[in-house]
């Protein structure tokens, strides 16, 4: 998805497209970063 963004984009110039891009991969980054978070506390449990 975020690459089909990325080239509608580059092709068509529209600014909504890129702030969608945008959106999406700061979604995306936000998700890892929260998966990585979750499975280090299962790693590591906080008593």
């Amino acid at each position: 998805m975020l690459d089909f963004t990325w080239r509608l984009f580059t092709k068509t110039g529209n600014i909504d497209t890129y702030l969608l891009f945008k959106e999406i991969e700061k979604e995306l980054t936000n998700g890892a970063e929260t998966e990585k978070e979750e499975l280090t506390e299962l790693d590591f449990p906080v008593s």
